[in-house]
């Protein structure tokens, strides 16, 4: 019998007196297997002619060690940023991640799922679109994979939910505009595309409220994810129709206070502190760019880091014990105020 060419997984359990499940599970994961049969099986594989196919296992085996890493719009430095934490600690825990944009497309978002269920991950990290999410399409898949949600909160999906605490963040931010200066307004898109814009927008309004002080929503028109541009378009429109109700204006994100620095700039306003300054602009986020505007921009910065350990962390943990949760978990971090020269 020696030499013989073993065809199959079940031919090879066959010759070598082991259970077919055993020898899988070995080819998985050789320490998984007592060593009296680790020896077994090595000592078979030296006599038969037997190479096994770890495509072929990886494909059938019920989890894989890939790990899925969605995001909306791997274009914007924020989301590349936090991708780049998180696939650093999916590597570092053994896992191999596979990194996918959905463009700001529903119909990628949903092409990028097809695909990852396709492959069979042991679990997947998933930030969605939102608001253009198919909420149906999304509930399904995570109904189906190991699911950890970050940075967009869709309600009751997933098994658990890692991000940031917006409201305590927002208010954080208009309290020190308050404190050091005319109150805000809010600029934003009046159809934000991400769902964060709104928990910002009410948390806006509630300091204003709670403070006595004025309520200003600035919402400009625009769709997608150009923000700069949608931020440039928009400011521009209200500098040019004196629709600035004062000098402060809190933006909803970085990327939006970037475009408006542009206006404000081409249209001779000095944005800044002090003396010849004629507006003062704050973002939300800390985005990667934010430190390198002219002015450089004051903004509430998220913990970009904490909200990858503790995504990637969770998932690990889900993976490794092999049973869904039963109660969804969210966890929030804070903000920090980052004080720059726009404010």
């Amino acid at each position: 019998m020696a030499g013989r060419r073993i065809r199959n997984m079940e031919e090879f359990a066959e010759v070598s007196g082991i259970s077919r499940p055993t020898v899988s599970k070995y080819f998985h994961d050789p320490d998984s297997v007592r060593k009296s049969t680790r020896a077994r099986i090595e000592n078979a594989l030296e006599e038969y002619d037997y190479t096994p196919n770890i495509f072929a296992i990886n494909q059938n085996r019920k989890l894989t060690k890939n790990v899925g890493i969605m995001v909306p719009y791997l274009a914007d430095p924020f989301f590349a940023e936090i991708a780049r934490n998180i696939e650093g600690m999916v590597i570092g825990a053994g896992f191999r991640p596979i990194l996918m944009s959905s463009h700001g497309s529903t119909r990628q978002e949903i092409e990028n799922m097809e695909s990852l269920r396709s492959i069979k991950p042991a679990g997947v990290l998933l930030a969605p679109l939102g608001r253009s999410s198919d909420h149906a399409a999304v509930e399904a898949f995570c109904r189906d994979v190991p699911s950890i949600l970050f940075d967009s909160n869709i309600s009751g999906l997933g098994d658990a939910f890692v991000g940031h605490d917006n409201i305590q963040a927002t208010t954080l931010i208009c309290d020190y505009l308050c404190r050091t200066g005319e109150s805000p307004s809010f600029f934003e898109m009046r159809t934000p595309t991400n769902p964060n814009a709104y928990r910002r927008r009410k948390a806006y309004t509630d300091a204003m409220e709670r403070e006595g002080r004025p309520v200003h929503l600035l919402q400009i028109e625009g769709d997608g994810w150009d923000f700069e541009k949608i931020g440039y378009e928009g400011g521009k429109k209200l500098i040019e129709g004196r629709g600035l109700p004062g000098d402060t204006i809190l933006c909803s994100n970085d990327r939006l206070a970037i475009g408006l620095l542009a206006a404000a700039y081409e249209k001779g306003l000095r944005v800044g502190r002090g003396g010849g300054t004629a507006l003062r602009v704050a973002g939300h986020d800390d985005h990667p760019f934010a430190r390198y505007t002219c002015p450089s921009l004051t903004t509430v910065a998220q913990d970009y880091a904490a909200i990858a350990e503790r995504s990637a962390d969770l998932l690990i943990k889900l993976i490794s014990g092999g049973e869904r949760v039963e109660i969804r978990t969210d966890t929030l971090f804070e903000g920090k105020l980052v004080m720059r020269n726009s404010a």
